[in-house]
């Protein structure tokens, strides 16, 4: 993996102190993000690069043939440090215990930060479709003066555990809304396999439908993003939605492709950016760097 010759916070791999902080000064993570700069979202024509980092949080560690591969914490905020300090980077979104851990380091500043709402819908297991929010609410969003929620909302017909997790989305839409902040809403269309496997429709229909459900949530949608896939017929599925969009970037098997799919649909209307996390932090040449700057410059062409 590349590493910056100089990082801004201290060297990748010196994570002692988190440990002692979090043992005898709990109270410095809320002090830290009291006093973090914060920057604003952005203006006409601009888009953003967010990392993504709220994987490990439903027990989703595996990166393509890599079943562990973000099993180890200092080796994820290596890549994560590495990735938010590039050109381009706007900000993260992550579950609080990677926010905390790089609030402590100090790596937030003038960036973006997102808190992961819903990660109880656990990867590979008999409930996932009910996606229980165990991470952020909006109170504590607001707290700890983060930019907005974001909430995995995968929409199964044949499980009664659905209807759940949408009233539970549509509450916290409505909760961060009434504090003017980003609900920034992942929908899925998705249905269980013979064996079992909860699984994304990413047809141009089952994304056109799950959009359709997911900007209807809560009493207003006036805070509402959308994160959603590139997939075919972007044009279509754009069409489908006013409200903002960022592009996910999933476990791609082909990078190449993935890069050139994103590229397209950022020149789309509505389209706001990319929300990326395995894909770059986690790149078939271990790479980071390279890969962060890759997607930075999409995104830098899509605001010219």
């Amino acid at each position: 993996m590349t590493t910056p010759a100089a990082h801004p916070a201290g060297p990748p791999g010196d994570y002692g102190r988190l440990t002692r902080i979090r043992a005898t000064q709990p109270e410095e993570i809320a002090a830290a993000a009291a006093r973090r700069e914060r920057r604003g979202l952005p203006g006409e024509g601009e888009r953003l690069l967010i990392i993504a980092a709220d994987h490990p949080a439903r027990g989703a560690l595996g990166v393509r043939d890599r079943p562990l591969a973000m099993g180890s914490r200092y080796d994820l905020l290596d890549r994560l440090r590495l990735a938010l300090f590039r050109p381009g980077v706007d900000g993260i979104l992550a579950s609080p215990d990677v926010l905390e851990d790089l609030l402590l380091l100090g790596d937030l500043e003038g960036k973006l930060a997102f808190g992961s709402m819903n990660r109880g819908g656990l990867q590979g297991s008999v409930f996932e479709a009910d996606d229980r929010f165990t991470g952020f609410d909006a109170a504590a969003i607001d707290a700890m003066r983060l930019d907005g929620g974001k909430m995995l909302c995968r929409i199964d017909p044949s499980d009664h555990a659905t209807v759940t997790t949408l009233e539970s989305c549509a509450r916290a839409v409505s909760e961060l809304a009434r504090r003017r902040l980003v609900a920034m809403v992942e929908p899925f269309w998705s249905l269980r396999t013979e064996s079992g496997a909860l699984r994304n429709d990413l047809s141009p229909d089952a994304v056109i439908r799950s959009i359709s459900v997911a900007q209807a949530l809560g009493v207003t949608s006036a805070y509402t993003w959308l994160k959603i896939p590139a997939v075919a017929e972007m044009e279509r599925v754009m069409a489908a939605t006013t409200l903002p969009a960022l592009l996910l970037g999933g476990d791609p098997p082909d990078i190449d492709a993935a890069y050139a799919d994103w590229h397209r649909a950022l020149s789309l209307p509505g389209v706001r950016g990319l929300v990326v996390g395995r894909a770059l932090l986690y790149p078939p040449d271990d790479d980071v760097a390279a890969a962060v700057d890759g997607a930075a410059a999409l995104v830098r062409e899509a605001r010219t």
